[in-house]
């Protein structure tokens, strides 16, 4: 993006003039604008801050009406302090050039007729530009969101951006200038906090995820009726049978109820992932999934969710939340699994505010030099740890076991073990979380000898387990007591397929009690949990539902 050189004046002819003569020779560099008054160059400046443009010179006349070159610079200068700033003056006007110099930190001032430009224009501007160009930094190009650190829905809006790959900046308003700066341009009220303001300088005052989601145009209504191929769910598993599904030529398409990458999304390093030795983030595993899904056609709608579904004859069709409806010839689901929750004191109240469930690894910034804690001790507990240990001061994990081995893998608990700042307490969970309006204390029981103890946290992050979440299910296909779909030989009780079963032949691996229904990934009956094996499983449902089509 061009940095901008603002020229203002209300005299046409003398406007032409220069706006001309700094295109001829800074328009490869610069974008030149131009406003034949104060005011309205005011409001358009207004519009540049709204769409993070840079403004590098403001060169303006002084004798204009309603709003003087002075009194417009005194204005604009709160916008972009760092500008440059020039008066274009007549002789009998030196006296208020001088009073600009001092008021208005003008930085020069150019007498009116500058012709010939290359002797009286260009190297004056251009020392001004040198110097303006010494310290500048390019300026963010994305998503604003200013907001409260303390915010649940700010939190929201910066997990959902994140995982859905929408480069994006986060300006606290309680510590940073700029966010307090951006918040009175837009004119919105404090109150109405978070504020998303979007490339285009619009914005949205405490939006719902689903009305950014449209904003920024990503889909959400399927682009045909029917399918060859619906995935419900875009964790690795789905991700992985997307991939298989679009690349084998069958008409696929992917919905997810939040974002690509499911609970693997939120892990800070994936580290025995095959052909990556030095491991990778699961957003980034997620990134590379979508896009090799969309290279072999894929479609993928998000956020969506679907809520119900029902068979018609060879077809199965699922309703999505907002009553469409969309046919396919298979199914797969992969919904995965979601964090379970504690039934502690305090807990729901502090929500987003200092306490978190698998917790976006953005937040790490907001707690460098805290106290954090950690409740879980699997792989995915590990994880955070080791990645919030390089910003905190000192991490503790709380494990209700005896041992971090039985749970977590040895490479992390070596890591884990290495790390001076981590600390690992067993036998331990947590029974209370208490402050006004984030987390600030928290209450830690020993299982072994029920004592108690008050410790002072930043942060409270929570890694204790996972269900499915399937009821949307119910009445279509059998599920063990716990709500994981049941699949496969799993289906066959004494030698007899499932009742309803109506195919003449017995269930695939990863079909469930519903011919052309397969399930894959975490939330499979007596699956391997893990992103490995969800890929795995993705892949084996697209070559077992390439074989229920051949039967049709």
């Amino acid at each position: 993006m061009k940095p901008v050189i603002w020229t203002v004046d209300d005299d046409p002819d003398v406007l032409r003039a220069v706006e001309r003569d700094l295109r001829r020779h800074y328009g490869d560099r610069y974008k030149v604008i131009s406003a034949d008054s104060g005011v309205s160059a005011l409001e358009a400046t207004k519009q540049l801050k709204l769409r993070n443009e840079p403004v590098a010179l403001f060169l303006v006349d002084q004798r204009m009406p309603r709003m003087s070159g002075v009194e417009f610079l005194e204005k604009a200068i709160d916008l972009y302090p760092d500008a440059k700033r020039a008066l274009l003056t007549a002789y009998t006007d030196i006296d208020a050039a001088i009073r600009g110099i001092n008021n208005a930190h003008i930085d020069h001032y150019l007498m009116k007729p500058w012709d010939p430009p290359e002797e009286h224009l260009y190297d004056v501007v251009d020392d001004m530009l040198d110097d303006w160009q010494a310290s500048y930094h390019p300026t963010f190009q994305g998503v604003r969101v200013i907001g409260n650190q303390w915010s649940p829905h700010s939190s929201e809006i910066r997990d959902f951006l994140g995982r859905n790959f929408v480069p994006h900046q986060w300006l606290n308003v309680e510590t940073d200038e700029a966010a307090k700066q951006l918040l009175s341009t837009t004119g919105a009220d404090p109150a109405s906090l978070p504020i998303i303001v979007f490339t285009d300088g619009s914005f949205l005052e405490n939006p719902p995820v689903p009305e950014v989601a449209r904003k920024l145009g990503l889909r959400t209504k399927a682009e045909f009726p029917f399918y060859d191929l619906v995935v419900v769910g875009a964790g690795p598993a789905g991700l992985a049978a997307t991939v298989y599904g679009a690349a084998d030529g069958l008409h696929t398409l992917l919905i997810e109820r939040e974002a690509p990458g499911g609970q693997a999304g939120r892990s800070s390093r994936i580290e025995n992932y095959l052909g990556f030795p030095m491991g990778l983030s699961g957003n980034d595993l997620a990134r590379r999934a979508v896009a090799q899904a969309r290279r072999f056609g894929a479609e993928i709608l998000t956020p969506q969710e679907v809520c119900g579904v029902r068979t018609e004859g060879p077809s199965r069709v699922v309703t999505l939340s907002d009553g469409a409806e969309i046919g396919c010839r298979a199914l797969l689901i992969t919904t995965g699994i979601a964090f379970r929750k504690l039934a502690v004191p305090g807990l729901d109240r502090l929500m987003g505010a200092g306490v978190y469930y698998y917790a976006p690894m953005t937040e790490a910034f907001s707690y460098r030099g805290g106290d954090i804690y950690i409740v879980g001790g699997a792989n995915s507990a590990g994880q955070a740890a080791m990645y919030f240990s390089k910003l905190a001061h000192h991490v503790t994990m709380l494990v209700r076991g005896n041992s971090l081995s039985a749970t977590m893998s040895q490479y992390l608990e070596n890591q884990i073990t290495a790390t001076t700042n981590i600390e690992v307490r067993l036998n331990c969970n947590v029974t209370a979380v208490e402050g006004v309006d984030h987390c600030e204390r928290i209450t830690i029981q020993n299982n072994k000898t029920s004592s108690t103890e008050i410790v002072s946290a930043n942060a409270l992050l929570i890694y204790a387990g996972a269900i499915p979440h399937t009821d949307w299910l119910t009445g279509t296909v059998e599920r063990d007591s716990q709500g994981y779909v049941i699949s496969g030989q799993h289906l066959m009780l004494d030698g007899r397929r499932p009742t309803g079963w109506t195919a003449d032949r017995d269930p695939f691996y990863l079909e469930t009690s519903v011919p052309g229904i397969f399930v894959a990934g975490d939330v499979r009956h007596r699956s391997a949990k893990g992103v490995t094996s969800g890929v795995g499983e993705g892949a084996m449902a697209v070559k077992l539902v390439h074989q229920y089509l051949g039967l049709l």
